[in-house]
């Protein structure tokens, strides 16, 4: 929000000065009349003091971390350096978005300032701090001017993570230990036909054989075409949740925490797992890597209700993953009885808002499902959910 250029001292005298010069020509007063010129000629001499003089300076903002957690704290470091011939008194403020929460405030020091305060992540999304905000008033406070310096930085605030438990039973391919490779593959990397690098691929998928026959860097296709050992399922689908506003949805938020903290839990039990939404799409896949877990953070941290859902067994093809996590909206009875696990060996399914009955149905076809409030605990959500350290609901 811009300023005026008068503060409501600088607004009072002009319209003080007017009233007086007003009264003088009404009451023949002459000195109404000079003390009303004055009131009129101090702020607009104030606003020349304040606006006038040129001014620049340089901003160079570091973030402690770049991706920061709702709830997590970072510190931030503004060093500027203002260049003027002369600078009032003088606040500085940093333009802080809906994302974050801080003080970012402070009175300004002559010269080069080094200026530090801390944000704390509120809402998940890609936002940016600053630009820096330079407010001068003059000395009788009449006439103020507020200035923009330096770029914005941006700042990621990811989902909140939760610690959760771990499957006490391994299931799937290996236990969890290894992909599950499509049959159509072969039995070795040597007779398979690999294809050239591109940016993205991970070191580990080189095919070294390959690669030094035709000098160019080679990767290993079946790597590609692994299935995955876990598969985890955010249904974003617009029927499903509130529609997107100013305000966050807290359902939505909690079911996104969910998603990343089910994903991160199965990658920690030696799980390869994929993340993808209702319609199929690729959210993340973590093969743990420090890159793909910051991958998949960032691409939840702006995720949003979208589309419609696809049949799950068309996502999971034809090879079902051992663990399945579905994490969904509003569902109601007719809708959890369609829901099948596809031959998941160990599927779970959370509904946001579901009743006991769309519960209880979703239990009767397989599922070991859970309601998921706005304000639930996840950690022990999931604990209840699990295969065998929770009961079964239904």
């Amino acid at each position: 929000m811009r300023r005026r250029p008068l503060t409501s001292r600088g607004v009072a005298c002009l319209i003080c000065g007017v009233l007086l010069m007003v009264a003088a020509n009404v009451t023949t007063a002459a000195i109404l009349l000079y003390i009303g010129v004055l009131l009129l000629a101090l702020p607009l001499i104030s606003l020349v003091v304040v606006h006038l003089p040129r001014r620049s300076g340089s901003v160079a903002r570091t973030i402690s971390t770049d991706l920061l957690t709702v709830g997590e704290t970072s510190r931030v470091t503004v060093r500027f350096d203002l260049r003027a011939l002369r600078v009032p008194d003088a606040l500085w403020r940093d333009a802080l978005p809906p994302s974050v929460s801080g003080d970012a405030t402070g009175e300004y020091g002559r010269g080069t300032a080094s200026m530090r305060y801390q944000v704390t992540g509120v809402r998940r999304g890609v936002s940016a701090i600053g630009p820096l905000l330079l407010r001068t008033v003059d000395p009788f406070g009449l006439a103020q001017r507020e200035q923009e310096f330096g770029e914005a930085r941006t700042i990621t605030v990811v989902p909140e993570i939760v610690a959760l438990a771990p499957l006490a039973v391994k299931v799937g391919a290996a236990g969890g230990s290894a992909h599950t490779r499509s049959s159509r593959l072969g039995q070795g990397s040597d007779n398979l036909t690999p294809r050239h690098y591109v940016p993205g691929d991970s070191m580990r998928r080189i095919h070294w054989r390959a690669t030094a026959h035709r000098g160019d860097l080679m990767v290993r296709q079946e790597e590609e075409e692994a299935s995955p050992d876990a598969l985890v399922v955010l249904d974003r689908s617009g029927s499903r949740w509130a529609r997107p506003g100013e305000e966050a949805d807290p359902a939505f938020e909690a079911a996104v925490s969910l998603c990343a903290s089910a994903a991160i839990r199965l990658v920690q039990d030696g799980y390869s797992v994929d993340v993808v939404d209702g319609a199929g799409h690729l959210i993340g896949a973590l093969r743990g890597h420090e890159d793909d877990r910051d991958g998949l953070l960032v691409a939840l941290a702006v995720i949003a209700p979208r589309g419609e859902a696809r049949d799950l067994a068309s996502i999971v093809g034809g090879a079902p993953p051992g663990p399945l996590v579905y994490v969904t909206g509003r569902i109601d009875e007719a809708d959890a009885a369609a829901l099948k696990p596809a031959g998941a060996a160990a599927p779970i399914l959370f509904a946001a808002g579901a009743s006991e009955e769309a519960v209880r149905a979703a239990s009767d076809g397989g599922w070991h499902a859970m309601p998921l409030s706005p304000d639930a605990d996840l950690a022990a959500v999931w604990q209840d959910a699990l295969p065998v350290a929770g009961p079964r609901r239904g």
